[in-house]
């Protein structure tokens, strides 16, 4: 083998080999962010499994506002749809809906002191918000994975890679402008 060749050769193994580091570095990144996402899917289901129960609470107490928890039913059903399609972008929108429903539920339980007395209700409250601060905790840890991912599909030389085996960008888990909004507790407790 002359010289020429082995260079050849050793230029190309050297190729072969960045383009293996580098494909499997994208998978990696790929499996994190949908590691991420089944970790948010879970709390998100188990929350979807929690909420009936707190509707039901307090609709056992008759005067309790029917429309706070109408609303909270019709987030739900969205935050499953959303979920259900790996919608990402409608699950961040349906997600701002369902939290405002559940802070809407939970500030004007001070209005019923029997249902906030209540062990059952109290229980699925501190459930819910563990969950919340779960999902929070997910959300961001999703956000981080996705902007890991996309960062590196875009940079060169990766994204040579990236192109060549359709590598695509993750949408980030954003959410709705009412949800970052100062909450209006004027409103909420009617003074």
């Amino acid at each position: 083998m002359s010289i020429t060749s082995a260079i050849v050769l050793g230029v190309a193994v050297v190729v072969v080999l960045y383009f293996v580091v580098v494909y499997n570095g994208l998978v990696q990144l790929k499996h994190n962010v949908a590691k991420a996402w089944a970790n948010i899917d879970v709390l998100l289901k188990q929350r979807h499994d929690e909420l009936p129960k707190l509707v039901e609470v307090c609709r056992q107490y008759k005067q309790f506002e029917q429309e706070t928890l109408q609303r909270v039913t019709e987030a739900r059903a969205r935050v499953a749809a959303a979920r259900e399609k790996h919608d990402v972008p409608a699950l961040g929108q349906a997600e701002g809906m369902l939290r405002a429903g559940l802070g809407q539920i939970f500030a004007v339980v001070e209005a019923y002191p029997e249902l906030k007395a209540n062990e059952h209700f109290m229980q699925l409250q501190t459930r819910i918000t563990a969950l919340e601060n779960g999902i929070a905790d997910r959300r961001e840890w999703y956000n981080e994975s996705v902007n890991v991912h996309n960062v590196r599909i875009e940079q060169f030389p990766d994204l040579i890679v990236a192109r060549l085996f359709q590598f695509a960008s993750q949408p980030l888990l954003q959410f709705a402008n009412a949800e970052k909004a100062d909450v209006d507790l004027k409103a909420l407790f009617g003074t």
